[in-house]
């Protein structure tokens, strides 16, 4: 019997997942970042505590699409919390939901590691802001532990 793969994103996940954290720009200029656009939520911005997720709507999953990455990422929305928790130094940064992305199944497989601690996959895209309150913005990846605050 052959099974196929589900295509509908997963309805509700609460554990915590692990992957690598990026960051990128929107909205205000902002440190290394100019003016740009506010994100698919229209509240994005470089300087806020704000992250871009890859399954706000059925729009932004089909975009992502991080199961062909072997990931489930729960629907999260607009103004969601995260805290993302860097496992480089356990530093952490609670962030809500500004944009959709990254797209996660152009990274699949993707490895970042510090020391022997290491996480696959893109997840989660981080303002500079934010990225910078658990990693030095020069390093673009860190591995993470995606969590609820």
């Amino acid at each position: 019997m052959t099974r196929s793969q589900p295509t509908d994103p997963p309805i509700d996940l609460l554990a915590a997942v692990q992957g690598e954290v990026s960051w990128f720009c929107c909205g205000t200029a902002w440190g290394p970042c100019s003016s740009t656009g506010k994100g698919a939520c229209g509240t994005c911005n470089s300087g806020s505590l704000q992250h871009a997720w890859p399954n706000t709507s059925d729009a932004c999953w089909s975009i992502t699409r991080p199961d062909s990455c072997g990931v489930s990422l729960s629907r999260r929305t607009c103004g969601f919390q995260h805290r993302i928790t860097s496992l480089c130094g356990g530093g952490s940064v609670v962030t809500s939901i500004a944009d959709c992305g990254p797209q996660t199944d152009l990274f699949c497989g993707e490895r970042s590691c510090c020391g022997s601690t290491c996480a696959s996959n893109r997840l989660i895209d981080l303002t500079p802001a934010a990225y910078s309150r658990i990693a030095s913005l020069s390093t673009g990846l860190r591995p993470c532990e995606i969590s609820t605050p």
